[in-house]
């Protein structure tokens, strides 16, 4: 079992041959530490600004950053679409601007469209987003 959970066995920094499976970067056992402005400890489901930081011994240490206030933070910015979160937790797509030269492909532009509606929303929401 050491061998599965050793820190430098590096679990997800593999590249995926598969299209379907855009980020497999997963760090199995790890301790991070938080540095929270307000909160003592993470409240689930609430988002924290911050950086994320590791040392070399593998231990992640995240430090919530100050407050900007932004508005709609982006969540997804992808090559076709961005999708922002409102204040009060709820998703909201926005289409970038399509250039439509002698090359443009309808068909082609909506399969991207759909490919990073999907991926993004299975990044935001996890496995509810499959169902």
């Amino acid at each position: 079992m050491n061998k599965v959970f050793k820190c430098n066995s590096k679990a997800g920094s593999k590249k995926s041959n598969n299209p379907r499976r855009r980020n497999n970067n997963t760090d199995l056992c790890v301790d991070l530490k938080t540095r929270l402005r307000h909160d003592r400890i993470a409240v689930i489901g609430k988002n924290y600004p911050g950086v994320l930081r590791r040392d070399e011994e593998c231990h992640y240490t995240f430090t919530e950053t100050a407050n900007a206030d932004k508005r709609n933070p982006r969540v997804f910015e992808g090559k076709c679409i961005t999708v922002t979160r409102r204040d009060d937790g709820t998703l909201r797509l926005n289409f970038r601007p399509v250039t439509m030269g002698a090359d443009f492909n309808a068909a082609t532009y909506a399969t991207d469209v759909a490919n990073e509606i999907l991926w993004a929303l299975t990044s935001l929401l996890g496995k509810e987003a499959r169902k």
